[in-house]
């Protein structure tokens, strides 16, 4: 019931192109994650819990008022007239929060650390895909500096907040607030792009995903262990960071490329360049994984303790789909 109610929100909010219908989708949504995070009663999962349902009832109810506003003002409550510059405001705000774009995504590590992995998986991205909608949707009657601010940040922040974690999690929590990043910047200037980056995005966090489920590391501490475990799972893994870090010839240089690309051609350079160089930030955290899972195995000595090797009941195929798609797909471009 929850998982098909989780599908349907976003479904009805990817199929509506009214307000208080996209609303209702999201709310449902909501409700259906919120089960599913709290089903393991530890109280961090509980915490995230409540932090996540205060945000996203806070973000739902300003999608709700600037709407309602709009309405007031040109009475209509179509999506893709939002002429009024306060509702358009409100409305991009809400959806930032509810995607946890920087400065509102403090919510976002917080909760997806108090989160077992497969659940984290799904927040970081089925989670997206609803307000990211209404966002691509919207974007035209945003003001540009805005959204080029909200992705400038939210790269920055993105890229500095991970920068001492130790939490594999929080990682990725901060790795999604940068890609969210990337694909905002680019919104307004070529919004398949943004779908793109999306896309691509959904497979390499998928893959990270899976594969922690699969060794069940939560910190950079036990990825040092694994290489003794699963071996050639340790190499995908390593090339699966590199990927989410935007190297070629993998997966996850083809939005940076076409983004950096457009970015140019929209003579837009200083923002161009803070972007690669905010690429940079990110690209040093996801080092230090592949350097703790890849570059201290044998014959050098590991300071933490070896793990139990427990046989996973989790399917491989998901996880090999996956790992090839954030490997391969360079080619598309």
């Amino acid at each position: 019931t929850l998982l098909s109610s989780l599908g349907l929100g976003t479904t009805l909010t990817f199929a509506s192109s009214h307000w208080l219908l996209a609303w209702m989708g999201l709310e449902i949504n909501t409700l259906a994650i919120i089960p599913l995070m709290a089903q393991h009663h530890h109280p961090r999962a509980v915490e995230a819990t409540t932090k996540y349902f205060l945000t996203q009832a806070t973000a739902a109810a300003m999608i709700l008022f600037a709407s309602t506003t709009n309405a007031w003002i040109t009475g209509v409550w179509d999506m893709n007239n939002v002429s009024n510059p306060v509702a358009s405001t409100m409305i991009i705000a809400a959806l930032a929060l509810k995607i946890g774009l920087a400065p509102m995504h403090f919510w976002m590590p917080e909760v997806l650390q108090g989160l077992d992995l497969l659940t984290g998986l799904v927040l970081s991205t089925w989670q997206k895909l609803a307000p990211l909608a209404l966002i691509i949707q919207t974007a035209q009657a945003i003001d540009p500096l805005l959204l080029t601010a909200l992705g400038l940040m939210s790269t920055l922040i993105g890229g500095w907040g991970g920068l001492n974690q130790t939490q594999l999690r929080k990682i990725l929590a901060y790795s999604s607030i940068a890609h969210m990043g990337w694909m905002i910047i680019v919104l307004q200037y070529a919004p398949q792009l943004t779908l793109l980056a999306l896309l691509t995005y959904i497979f390499m966090t998928s893959a990270a995903f899976l594969t922690l489920k699969a060794s069940s590391a939560t910190k950079i501490g036990t990825l040092a262990t694994v290489w003794s475990k699963s071996p050639i799972l340790t190499t995908t893994t390593a090339l699966v960071l590199l990927s989410l870090g935007g190297l070629p010839p993998l997966t996850g240089f083809v939005p940076k490329w076409l983004i950096l690309q457009e970015l140019a051609k929209q003579s837009l350079p200083l923002v161009a360049t803070v972007m690669a160089l905010a690429a940079l930030l990110s690209l040093y955290f996801y080092l230090r994984l592949c350097y703790a899972m890849t570059l201290t195995i044998s014959p050098n000595t590991t300071t933490s303790t070896t793990p139990w090797r427990v046989q996973t009941t989790q399917a491989s195929f998901p996880l090999a789909l996956a790992t090839v798609m954030a490997l391969g797909l360079l080619p598309m471009t």
